[in-house]
């Protein structure tokens, strides 16, 4: 007989102590259901953009899908970050066709029928007619704003040109583990891009817990030995305080013995980044996250982010960077793929899980699932979209 939580907890365990149910099954698949989460949670929060150094020269710029959505993020020759919608105010043409480059100079201009923009407040400042109609003031017709913020040498945006950043609110994982990380020198030495055939949802509760390590990731399970118990913190389990003092990585977490970082060898390469501390080292990696678009990962050498996009009810775009400090990426003597393909492998193997989950949530009687005790943090996200779900915007 398996016991309880209620009957064997005790007090600073992190398991939940009842049954939770999931969410709904069709909110991972039904179109309408898929729109309101874009309009109530992706339209309204804070969404991951890239790193500045992604766009750090004046006149730089990316564009960014998000849904239906498409926008531009840049930068002005004063060196100010500004975003708007990719839309010309004319019929609606898209203004930047290219994923990323550099404009020839200080304005934004449709390349249907050349009205043209100030990049530095939108304005519309010419337009193409030979005169123009009783009325019409360019005043009216700026481009779209939408709010930009950076934090850290990270860039976000929010499509409520109103939103104002906190990041105090903004990450549900708090970033305090990344005290020592200098996030905004480093550079993006590498970016993957990968699509998963399943609900945005599926993805980060996947990323949340650890039921699935053992049967999934292998490698990672030898990596990091608590992983191998399916949790992801010592105080998941009742009765961890048994284990508190113990040095082995099983039941204190960290990396195995040996280790520096996750990697496909484990080393570091000597590139151990200057700023941290004997403890940022002795914890493994750190975490950051901010729902709904991205989580931080921090390890002794490199950092990577994983950001996402709902591309539909039922697939999910992925980006993920590597981030060295500037003497690492331009050393000829460390491996990237040392941590990239370890990594690239771990995602690949979430990628199959995920879609997995995705295709089973169809079945006519499933209604709904069940959190397991380990699943606590599954149970905050839950929480979490249902909060946004209902809020009043």
């Amino acid at each position: 007989m398996t016991d309880t939580v209620d009957a064997v907890a005790k007090p600073g365990c992190n398991a939940l102590m009842h049954v939770e149910p999931s969410l709904p099954a069709e909110w991972y698949y039904d179109p309408a259901h898929h729109r309101r989460e874009l309009e109530r949670i992706w339209q309204h929060r804070w969404i991951y953009a890239g790193h500045t150094s992604s766009v750090a020269e004046p006149r730089s710029f990316r564009t960014l899908g998000m849904g239906t959505q498409s926008i531009v993020l840049l930068r002005t020759r004063d060196g100010e970050l500004r975003a708007f919608h990719n839309t010309c105010r004319h019929r609606g043409s898209l203004l930047c066709r290219e994923a990323a480059g550099r404009l020839p100079a200080d304005h934004l201009v449709c390349p249907y029928h050349q009205w043209t923009y100030e990049t530095d407040s939108g304005a519309l400042a010419r337009i193409s007619s030979f005169a123009e109609p009783v009325g019409f003031n360019r005043e009216d017709y700026p481009l779209f704003k939408v709010a930009v913020a950076e934090w850290r040498g990270f860039v976000f945006i929010n499509l409520d040109p109103r939103a104002v950043w906190d990041p105090g609110t903004e990450f549900q994982r708090p970033p305090d583990g990344f005290a020592n990380f200098p996030l905004e020198d480093m550079v993006v030495a590498e970016t993957w891009h990968t699509v998963i055939e399943c609900n945005w949802k599926a993805f980060w509760e996947n990323f949340n817990e650890c039921l699935h390590c053992p049967a999934v990731h292998p490698a990672l399970t030898k990596l990091v030995p608590l992983f191998s118990r399916r949790i992801i913190n010592p105080m998941d389990v009742p009765g961890w305080q048994v284990h508190a003092g113990s040095d082995d990585p099983r039941y204190r977490g960290g990396l195995r013995k040996g280790a520096q970082t996750w990697s496909n060898d484990g080393s570091a390469q000597g590139a151990t980044i200057a700023t941290l501390t004997d403890d940022d080292l002795a914890r493994g990696h750190c975490y950051a996250s901010s729902w709904p678009s991205v989580f931080i990962a921090g390890y002794a050498d490199h950092v990577r982010t994983v950001s996402m996009r709902p591309l539909a009810p039922e697939r999910t775009g992925i980006v993920a960077e590597w981030l060295l400090p500037p003497e690492a990426a331009a050393s000829p003597d460390y491996e990237l793929s040392n941590v990239v393909e370890f990594a690239k492998t771990i995602m690949e193997e979430d990628a199959r899980a995920c879609e997995l989950n995705q295709r089973g949530l169809h079945a006519a009687p499933m209604t709904h699932g069940v959190l397991m005790p380990e699943e606590y943090l599954l149970k905050r996200f839950h929480d979490w979209v249902r909060a946004q779900l209902s809020s009043r915007r």
